[in-house]
């Protein structure tokens, strides 16, 4: 895969390769018939969390992504850096945003794993 910053003879940076990556996660969720909410919702203060992507299924069920994305398999895998400290920033970003709704709708986190060029959608990786 190339990177369209390369194409401009630009350095590539983690930043943008994590971009990237969750550009090329978007789509695939679109194309699974998912609509997106928000794209890299931050709780407000130091110390809290971010969701790369909050998406909705047709049936209304909100689903927060992790969008992670490695080189290869050498260190364990995109899937395996999903950590427990930041499966708990993700709940507590999430549940931020839920308490602006009105009603909760069913939700569930998703991991959305990219190792080389090969993505893995990980459907309920986690409670």
């Amino acid at each position: 895969m190339v990177f369209p910053f390369r194409a401009l003879g630009r350095k590539t940076t983690t930043k943008s390769l994590g971009d990237a990556g969750e550009a090329q996660a978007l789509a695939h969720l679109q194309g699974a018939g998912l609509r997106l909410l928000a794209r890299n919702y931050r709780t407000p203060g130091r110390g809290g969390g971010e969701i790369d992507l909050i998406m909705q299924e047709p049936d209304g069920t909100h689903v927060f992504v992790e969008v992670r994305r490695r080189a290869g398999l050498s260190t364990g895998g995109a899937a395996a850096s999903v950590s427990a400290t930041k499966r708990a920033r993700l709940v507590f970003a999430a549940r931020h945003y839920l308490m602006r709704l009105a009603t909760t709708p069913p939700c569930r986190f998703d991991v959305v794993a990219i190792d080389g060029d090969e993505l893995t959608w990980l459907k309920a990786a986690f409670e």
